[in-house]
């Protein structure tokens, strides 16, 4: 149950959005389903509109399925394995330059992606679907199982399904899948200087 309170008026949208980790087993994700999340994140803001951010996915039972599975850390592959789909989401670490074939660093890279992943979370919860990235996954495998060339940065595997019950989550973790809450803005912004209060 979501019992999320905004102390401002925000989108319900916003507050409805949380990391679920049961997923139905019994309810897969259609590749369309996907191309609709994709298509969100492809409208995320970014630096220049480089747009960095890549993502390769796999379905459960599909021929890549359990070489994504087995990139994530033993905690995370207790309970992603019921999602229906794994993205790992990946940023190109440099960028072209007005100099044809030339690339330079890019400085945004992980920020713009992290918007691209917003824009995904956000429109899978208002699809009814559960979205939770995890940043615990083997990069260096990542890097040689999905072929990731040298300048792709992979950023975090998000897992993604039809939310379930929390009875079927390993123990340990039932009473943990819940909406969690936020700190206050008054912790962590500041006006004119860092940790001058401004609200």
């Amino acid at each position: 149950m979501n019992t999320r309170v905004a102390n401002h008026p925000i989108l319900p949208l916003i507050l409805d959005r949380w990391s679920s980790r049961a997923y139905d087993t019994n309810a897969p994700v259609k590749r369309e389903e996907l191309a609709v999340l994709f298509e969100a994140a492809r409208w995320a803001p970014s630096a220049f509109n480089v747009q960095p951010w890549r993502f390769v996915f796999a379905l459960r039972g599909d021929a890549g399925w359990e070489a994504m599975l087995d990139l994530l850390i033993p905690f995370n592959k207790g309970w992603a394995e019921a999602a229906g789909a794994l993205i790992c989401i990946c940023s190109e670490v440099d960028t072209l330059t007005k100099t044809p074939g030339q690339r330079q660093p890019s400085y945004s890279h992980s920020f713009d992606a992290g918007a691209a992943w917003a824009m995904l979370a956000l429109q899978a919860s208002s699809l009814g679907l559960g979205a939770h990235a995890m940043t615990g996954f083997n990069t260096d495998a990542a890097r040689s199982v999905l072929q990731l060339p040298d300048n792709v940065r992979p950023e975090a595997v998000i897992a993604v399904g039809r939310l379930g019950s929390a009875a079927e989550l390993p123990e340990g973790l039932r009473e943990r899948d819940v909406p969690s809450d936020r700190n206050r803005i008054d912790t962590f912004v500041y006006e004119h200087t860092y940790g001058t209060s401004a609200f």
